[in-house]
């Protein structure tokens, strides 16, 4: 097979991860892979090809946040890609976030049309099927299903700052992401199969996949991180985010702080700089850590893990953390619910800040049985292998 994978990022992120993942399973398995991208540089990828430049991504941001017209720009670009994706002949082309400022999305789902080769769409959020936000929980929206306008979450990503054209952009994707002969969708999350089965993309069919994650990085793993920080003898909750927001639950974090006793820290990792300047006292907060080894340290070290995010698909922060055999407290949204039972995920409602600091509180020492390999980046990969074997027999359906 000669499969074709377009992201906004290569290597890094989860997304990126995981689109690494299936191109390194499609090596070992004798096949041929590239993957595209738009922003940052490539990481773990021998064949990657960068969309654009960034005069395009700043050129859709404009557009963005002015317009509220995401993925309108970069046409040059785009159509420079389909070039390359004419000249590679892919059999498959397997699609990430085609949202994120680098692609104009028209020109792509046009040429794809044309091509005529199969197509596999990873959903990893909601965007495909809104017209405008990624999530829609917290405002408890259903504009989706009936027609967009009068935007609740204008003002998040991708955020405008001035227009409202959520009701035009919802009928332009309609048009875009419609009448493919060969399209498959890929959720990680039950939750989100059921949300598409419920939005004009219903009639296409969709694959539960759930995120892996790299077994031989995140496992228990001992280190002088109590030591060096001064925490031994304190009871230490993590929480983990690639880019803190509302959405993430900062701000229920922040005021978990007020109610830290004194043998409590919190640790914060992915936090600005400019955030941990925010922070209280009592909350430590680092930055975005590239090292998997340090990461795993952290997660071995806590007492428990703490995901108080309000919207969310499938995270890896709970896979990792697991597979550090560190337990986890969420609050109750999304795919998360899908992600492992008591007493390794403890659920509270979203915003319930003292469940959260409760349930953390009585976790305790156990003996640990969960099996870790369903949560295996291979294991991932290779279910993905195998849709992709199925579509070029010609093969549909789903899981």
């Amino acid at each position: 097979m000669r499969i074709l994978q377009v992201n906004v990022v290569c290597g890094i992120g989860s997304t990126g991860r995981i689109a690494t993942d299936i191109h390194a399973e499609l090596l070992a398995n004798g096949h041929e892979s590239m993957i595209a991208f738009g922003r940052n540089d490539a990481k773990h990828c021998d064949n990657a090809y960068k969309i654009g430049v960034l005069k395009n991504i700043l050129a859709d941001v404009a557009m963005t946040r002015l317009f509220d017209h995401h993925g309108a720009a970069g046409k040059q670009a785009t159509l420079d890609f389909c070039r390359v994706l004419d000249q590679y002949r892919p059999d498959i082309v397997h699609l990430h976030n085609i949202h994120g400022y680098y692609l104009h999305v028209e020109t792509l789902m046009k040429h794809l049309k044309k091509m005529k080769v199969p197509l596999v769409w990873t959903l990893h959020d909601c965007w495909s099927f809104t017209g405008h936000c990624a999530y829609f929980d917290s405002p408890k929206c259903d504009k989706w299903q009936t027609g967009c306008g009068n935007c609740p979450r204008k003002g998040d990503y991708p955020q405008s700052w001035l227009l409202d054209r959520s009701r035009k952009n919802l009928v332009e994707k309609k048009e875009w992401f419609s009448n493919f002969d060969h399209l498959t969708f890929i959720t990680p999350s039950t939750w989100l199969k059921n949300l598409v089965q419920r939005s004009y993309l219903k009639d296409y069919p969709v694959h539960v996949v759930p995120n892996g994650i790299d077994l031989d990085a995140f496992k228990p793993t001992s280190s002088s991180l109590r030591d060096k920080l001064n925490l031994r003898g304190k009871r230490v909750y993590l929480s983990v985010a690639m880019v803190w927001d509302a959405r993430k639950g900062l701000r229920d974090l922040t005021d978990c702080a007020q109610e830290l006793r004194e043998d409590e820290t919190l640790i914060l990792i992915g936090v600005s700089d400019k955030q941990i300047k925010q922070l209280p006292k009592n909350i430590l907060g680092v930055k975005r850590t590239s090292s998997v080894q340090e990461l795993a340290e952290y997660y071995s070290m806590a007492d428990a893990t703490l995901v108080p995010s309000y919207e969310d698909n499938y995270p890896t922060v709970v896979l990792e953390s697991l597979a550090c055999h560190t337990r986890v407290v969420a609050y109750r949204t999304g795919g998360i619910p899908e992600m492992g039972d008591e007493p390794y995920v403890t659920l509270v409602d979203k915003g319930d800040r003292e469940g959260l600091l409760r349930e953390a509180r009585a976790i305790k020492s156990f003996d640990w049985t969960m099996d870790a390999k369903k949560m295996d980046k291979k294991r991932a990969a290779q279910a993905i292998l195998e849709i992709y074997q199925r579509l070029i027999k010609g093969e549909r359906g789903e899981q």
